[in-house]
């Protein structure tokens, strides 16, 4: 996939706001990330590039969404005690303050930006829609709610808003239409939540245990063991406990895991949604479709890939 947006070139618009003088520190947030940017920073350039438009077109955008990730990681690395958090080494009064401001300079930088003003409009709706559906889904996600229910609402609220503002911003300042703009938000959504579910795969499977297994964090695969009707429920509730005391215990749990029927009711999950991903961008009309069927594919190779590594057969619905 051919990126062309260098971390220069957003370092250099994000610090052209004179207030960001204020975190001298934030510039290594940007920094380590090399010359090549996260990929899902770029995510507004590659669906500018899909509507037609070029990559300095979607560039406030690209600067936009960054902000706004790294101030969310920066509030999770507080929330979750990340022992490499940069709160550790500012503080989290600090390290809060800054993420506000990178929240705020989202807005700042469409809003300064030479953009026409019913699109500069829309972009700025779109990334309030994002910013604060994502605060709320922070809330909820921070209030531990149990079920199945409550787990989708967490992931509609918390990541799809990210992917879907992402590719909606992007696609306005490329010049698609709101009702095209609209249908890639809709594609970004499904993005986002592919992207939850496959995490909660190979978190529940890393050795040593990852957060996921304790129990105030929830992951799709260890909520159907705890819930699901199958002989070694309760088995699995227990050891749940224990997989930080004892590398057996997790990977006799994350046994379970297979036979009791939770990875295929993820992989059920994700190949539904990778379907309708396809389902959709055949129904769209771009000027060039090649960015949004690489990224769909850049999105789902890893799962196809861990399937082959935990020596389990790719369904037909996931095959390329």
């Amino acid at each position: 996939m051919l990126l062309e947006v260098s971390a220069c070139q957003i370092i250099n618009l994000i610090f052209s706001l004179p207030e960001m003088g204020a975190w001298p520190e934030a510039r290594r947030l940007f920094e380590v990330e090399g010359d090549q940017p996260r990929l899902d920073w770029q995510l507004p350039a590659l669906a500018c590039q899909a509507v037609g438009g070029s990559v300095d077109q979607a560039l406030p955008a690209v600067g936009a969404i960054a902000c706004a990730k790294l101030s969310c990681i920066l509030v999770d690395d507080i929330l979750d005690d990340d022992p490499r958090g940069l709160f550790r080494s500012i503080g989290s009064g600090r390290a809060a303050n800054l993420a506000l401001g990178l929240l705020a300079a989202s807005f700042a930088i469409v809003d300064r930006s030479d953009i026409a003003p019913d699109r500069k409009a829309a972009v700025i709706s779109s990334l309030a829609t994002m910013s604060l559906g994502g605060a709320a889904g922070q809330e909820l996600d921070a209030q531990n709610l149990q079920g199945e229910e409550n787990y989708w609402k967490v992931v509609q609220a918390k990541g799809s808003p990210f992917y879907a503002a992402s590719l909606e911003t992007g696609a306005l300042l490329g010049g698609a239409d709101p009702a095209l703009a609209r249908k890639l938000y809709d594609l970004g959504t499904l993005f986002g939540e592919i992207v939850q579910i496959y995490d909660d795969l190979e978190d529940a499977f890393k050795v040593p245990a990852a957060p996921d297994w304790r129990e105030d964090r929830t992951n799709l695969l260890i909520l159907y063991a705890l819930v699901a009707d199958h002989p070694q429920r309760e088995h699995f509730a227990r050891l749940r406990s224990l997989v930080y005391r004892d590398e057996e215990v997790l990977q006799e749990a994350q046994r379970i895991l297979v036979t009791c029927g939770a990875v295929s009711y993820g992989i059920y999950h994700l190949a539904h949604r990778y379907q309708a991903c396809k389902r959709l961008l055949r129904g769209l009309e771009l000027a060039d479709p090649s960015p949004m069927w690489e990224l769909l594919e850049v999105q789902v190779a890893p799962l196809r890939e861990w399937l082959h590594t935990m020596s389990m057969e790719v369904p037909p619905e996931l095959a390329e």
